[in-house]
């Protein structure tokens, strides 16, 4: 999948950290980034959970401290898929998915 033009962009800002920002204030949503991180000539997939203004990862380490940014390695984001939380087998909680990297910084997408 080829990077949009808008994930370039996001490179200058911290992306995960201002989605983190909008979780906390939001908290009956998770939203899930899909990409993969970029090792030598190979990509490892990135999975990384965003509740209550927390970032999880499934795949990688992560840095817990606010001040650095959430992933160290150089990365790339192909995918947001939002649900409402909390996770329960029996329901259906998936809301949307965006493969735009700004879709999720207007606060209004995550209603």
């Amino acid at each position: 999948m080829e990077e949009t033009l808008a994930s370039q962009k996001m490179s200058k800002i911290d992306l995960i950290n201002s989605l983190e920002k909008i979780s906390s204030e939001i908290p009956h949503r998770i939203l899930k980034l899909e990409g993969f991180i970029q090792k030598e000539n190979e990509k490892e997939q990135l999975e990384i959970l965003i509740f209550r203004g927390f970032s999880s990862s499934t795949t990688h380490p992560i840095e817990i401290d606010s001040e650095k940014k959430v992933i160290a390695l150089t990365y790339t984001i192909t995918n947001f898929k939002l649900y409402k939380a909390p996770l329960r087998e029996s329901e259906k909680n998936f809301i949307r998915e965006n493969q735009n990297s700004v879709f999720f910084l207007n606060q209004k997408n995550w209603i």
